[in-house]
């Protein structure tokens, strides 16, 4: 195999594989990325560690086929000490890979392409398409709230469900839940011109990266398509799949409590100054201690935030609009600010109604249209 290419466009283009390629295996075909150059100046990059995969296609000069794998970790390297723009690759027949560059040469062993472990299917005739900006947000809302090796499998991941006029999204960790809907026309990729019926759950790995890929032009659209096992994201140029969790997920409508009988609205961003002042006694690490909880107490119209450790205290009151009885609660700091934070206004209101129940905190005022968030977070129990 012979290709030349232009060193800062590989590496802008391979920086994604990187994602399926962490370098911790010790199968060498899995930790590598294969190179297929069979078409006349274009070659396809493809990484796959068996759980999630990308795969890309880049102009390039191909003055000799070939297929080989070549070690994820040692090629961006290479890449990015190399001296020049234009880089010739070549793999001879004793798997000896040389990189040409200028006056500079290195060389490394490459892997027959053969050895790649096989894909899964990559194209469907089910799927749907929307704009990158409103998928980000969206998971910037529920990410959070997402397990992280729980028991319960399907709780390590977001759910989606898709009809033809809305998309939920929906995190729980048993602790936090998050639910962001939102109403919108999508674009039907159906091929049998059904409408859109779609529920699946996407692992925690596989949204986190899936955000880091969609930034950039908020208007540009991200193409989904679902197969039995696997869901396939386009984006641009790149090809990014991943399994799914098998199995459905919990009835979380069941859970919100609709009906509280304490409500407290204020500013959000006072509320996240003082729990962030909170948390410089709640996040402090004293050898024998354990981490504390934040307490608040509303009383008429205020809002008291209080933490106590033995690294030292805080106290922080803000005014508020308060419907109900005095309330006083306690919440992992922690927990409550990544609650808060995603529930995008100026203006926050926390629905309660005793100090062992769950709370909702949802956005006031200033909704987008079609939008329904709810941050829901259970309070923990206060000693006396």
């Amino acid at each position: 195999m012979k290709i030349i290419f232009n060193r800062q466009q590989i590496l802008a283009a391979v920086s994604p594989l990187m994602i399926a390629a962490s370098g911790k295996s010790t199968l060498s075909s899995i930790d590598g990325i294969l190179i297929e150059a069979k078409h006349p100046d274009v070659c396809t990059f493809t990484s796959y560690d068996l759980e999630k995969g990308v795969k890309t296609t880049i102009e390039t000069k191909v003055l000799e086929e070939g297929s080989y794998i070549i070690n994820a970790q040692k090629f961006i390297g290479t890449m990015r000490v190399m001296d020049g723009d234009e880089v010739t690759f070549t793999v001879d027949n004793q798997l000896c890979a040389t990189f040409t560059c200028g006056k500079s040469s290195h060389k490394m062993i490459a892997v027959p392409g053969s050895d790649f472990p096989e894909l899964p299917l990559l194209e469907s005739a089910k799927g749907f398409a929307l704009p990158c900006g409103t998928l980000r947000e969206m998971l910037s809302k529920v990410m959070y709230a997402m397990g992280v090796n729980d028991q319960r499998p399907i709780l390590n991941g977001c759910s989606f469900e898709v009809s033809d006029n809305s998309i939920t999204l929906v995190s729980c960790d048993g602790a936090k839940l998050a639910k962001s809907k939102l109403k919108t026309d999508l674009v039907n990729n159906n091929q049998d011109g059904t409408d859109l019926r779609f529920k699946f759950i996407v692992p925690v790995k596989t949204v986190n990266e899936l955000y880091k890929l969609i930034t950039g032009d908020a208007e540009k659209e991200v193409k989904i398509y679902m197969t039995r096992r696997h869901i396939i994201f386009h984006i641009e140029n790149i090809v990014f799949f991943s399994r799914l969790i098998d199995g459905e997920y919990m009835d979380y409508d069941r859970i919100i409590i609709r009906q509280h009988k304490i409500y407290a609205t204020f500013n959000r961003d006072a509320f996240l100054a003082a729990l962030d002042r909170a948390a410089l006694v709640t996040e402090e690490r004293v050898a024998g201690s354990v981490r504390t909880h934040v307490k608040l107490q509303i009383e008429d119209n205020l809002l008291k935030i209080i933490a106590n450790s033995s690294a030292g205290s805080t106290y922080d009151e803000i005014e508020i609009a308060h419907e109900g009885t005095d309330i006083t609660i306690a919440f992992n700091n922690r927990f409550l600010i990544d609650s808060v934070r995603a529930c995008e206004g100026d203006m926050v209101r926390l629905a309660l109604s005793s100090p062992l129940a769950s709370v909702n905190i949802e956005p006031v005022g200033d909704e987008k249209e079609g939008c329904e968030d709810i941050f829901m977070l259970l309070p923990v129990r206060i000693k006396e």
